[in-house]
């Protein structure tokens, strides 16, 4: 199996980076090209993946394609390469925000490939990525098994209808951002009673780490796992009670809020 990547920025580049980390295949078997050479041309060199001279060629030796340029560079990108993906029929996963299944098909002027939208987050360079996948109507169930699969091995995934893809950009895509703001602010105090900021961030980076994976691993909600850690008149209370007094909830909602809004201008 030859997986093919149009587009070297850094999606693409984190997905090529967890297929090589978790052995998917064989590095060479990683085919990418990219309008920018100094883009793609190093970071195949680096990771031993297979740089090819064109979007036409690449296609051509891929059963999977998967589409990583910029939405506004995607739909004339595809119709490009019409002829190829006729003759190849590979599947074809796009990764680009704001282009939907249908322009996809329309500007492919085919009935009969399957096509796959993919939102993963940055996190699957690491194995530990969140993607939601859905699929257009021709997409056949064993092609949708092996993009499953694929993004399986970098993290986890989710079946998400098409309308929900802005939510869940805020809330994967973006959120890795808030996320580090968040641990960074953590570590911040930590300086601010005397701890040295690397140890600090390694505190709480494990701590929010950890605290992660209990929600994923429980069955109750994160609200309940919060009263497991508060004793009555205790110290995280007093803390819980400041965070909120400054608005933090709020203030979480309100960035998820303008990330959705600044996702539909487009």
């Amino acid at each position: 199996m030859k997986i093919g990547f149009i587009g070297a920025g850094h999606m693409a580049q984190a997905i090529m980076i967890g297929l090589c980390q978790q052995k998917y295949l064989a590095t060479s078997d990683i085919l990418v090209h990219s309008a920018h050479k100094s883009s793609y041309e190093p970071f195949a060199a680096e990771h031993g993946l297979t740089a090819m001279p064109s979007n036409a060629a690449l296609v051509k030796q891929s059963d999977i394609v998967i589409l990583a340029v910029p939405a506004k560079q995607t739909l004339a990108v595809v119709a490009d390469l019409q002829a190829e993906f006729d003759a190849k029929q590979p599947i074809v996963v796009s990764v680009a925000g704001g282009v939907s299944l249908a322009q996809l098909q329309e500007n492919l002027d085919s009935t009969s490939l399957s096509i796959i939208r993919a939102m993963p987050n940055v996190n699957v360079a690491i194995g530990q990525g969140m993607t939601a996948l859905v699929t257009g109507e021709a997409t056949r169930a064993a092609d949708l098994t092996q993009i499953e699969q694929l993004f399986q091995a970098l993290g986890d995934i989710t079946p998400l209808a098409e309308k929900d893809f802005a939510v869940f950009g805020a809330l994967a895509g973006s959120a890795p951002a808030y996320a580090y703001l968040f641990i960074d602010a953590l570590s911040r105090a930590g300086v601010k009673y005397g701890l040295d900021k690397a140890v600090a961030t390694k505190i709480t980076a494990q701590t929010v780490l950890g605290s992660a994976a209990n929600v994923a691993a429980s069955d109750t909600n994160p609200w309940a796992l919060i009263d497991q850690v508060s004793s009555p008149g205790g110290t995280t209370v007093a803390g819980l009670l400041a965070m909120e007094e400054a608005g933090l909830m709020t203030a979480v909602v309100k960035g998820i809020d303008a990330t959705i809004a600044k996702e539909n201008e487009a």
